[in-house]
């Protein structure tokens, strides 16, 4: 019935058919043509604030947009957020990639347990409009899943690294742990002699292995499918101030799913407050499952805990 109604309309209201023959044709009673909407007002602001919310983060699931309403004081149940966007045409297709397993019998992971304890670091790839490339390092704690970090350049070194890593320990203390997985700038003696100094001990992935960095990865899928497929970089300042906003969007007002739809900071001050901010300890070390990624040399911590 609506859908005749919509059609009716369309062709009466463009002048290309009378009422009567438009209700006659589509078998449509003129009462019903005629009949007002009884939506109340309420559910149409509803209904509105709902689309513009959707198309505003076009990249957001219904559940997340009904979080987001929730924190802004408006009682939504999730189903009519997800009926809504389905009527609007607004469902997020995202096609899923298949992941690898781990091998239980070979590994376990090391998990964080708390604030600052596991860190996780990896490069992301762009480039700006006039086609150069720029590697963007970011840095995400991985109980919190806050962004510490997110920083582009054109090249990354390992002094560029470990300035970045300075930075994040004065404003945030030292990790015990920092995952990533074997690249150059990551195993290069100046990183390792430095976190040797800081008492930060390193955990790297098996090469070619990125789902036993699945935090950072996923983190990655997020920030490329919500930002760097939909923005145009003209200049590597305009990068780092897109990026910058955005981290402040993702940690402060974007909220995380498997934290039950808080955002990473609210978590984090919950952390403090249950944890207080003190350095986490080392997890002990099971020698029977210690497996090191990379032969670097003898005196870095590379194994894998439980």
């Amino acid at each position: 019935m609506k859908a005749k109604k919509e059609v009716a309309h369309t062709f009466t209201e463009a002048g290309k058919a009378s009422i009567c023959l438009m209700c006659r044709l589509l078998e449509l009673p003129r009462s019903s043509f005629y009949a007002q909407s009884k939506v109340s007002p309420t559910k149409r602001i509803l209904e509105n604030e709902i689309v513009r919310l959707s198309e505003d983060k076009p990249r957001y699931g219904y559940r997340r947009v009904a979080a987001l309403m929730k924190r802004s004081g408006k009682r939504i149940n999730v189903k009519r957020v997800q009926r809504v966007r389905r009527r609007h045409g607004l469902q997020v297709r995202k096609k899923q990639r298949k992941m690898k397993r781990m091998e239980p019998n070979l590994i376990k992971r090391l998990r964080a347990s708390r604030p600052n304890e596991v860190w996780s670091w990896d490069f992301v790839y762009d480039q700006t409009a006039n086609g150069q490339s720029m590697r963007i390092l970011s840095v995400v704690d991985e109980y919190t899943r806050q962004c510490l970090s997110l920083r582009p350049r054109r090249s990354y070194r390992a002094t560029d690294v470990i300035e970045v890593l300075e930075e994040l320990i004065l404003k945030h203390g030292s990790p015990v742990y920092i995952r990533s997985d074997n690249g150059p700038e990551f195993i290069a003696t100046a990183l390792q002699d430095h976190l040797l100094k800081q008492g930060i001990n390193t955990h790297y992935i098996k090469p070619g292995s990125p789902w036993e960095q699945p935090y950072v990865e996923s983190f990655h899928d997020k920030l490329r499918d919500e930002l760097l497929n939909r923005e145009i970089f003209y200049s590597l300042e305009e990068a780092k101030i897109i990026l910058r906003t955005w981290t402040k969007e993702y940690n402060a007002e974007r909220p995380h799913s498997s934290l039950g739809y808080q955002t990473p900071n609210e978590y984090a001050k919950a952390c403090t407050q249950r944890y207080g901010a003190t350095r986490p300890k080392p997890q002990q070390a099971d020698v029977s499952l210690t497996t090191p990624a990379i032969h670097i040399r003898p005196r870095t911590h590379t194994m894998t805990l439980v």
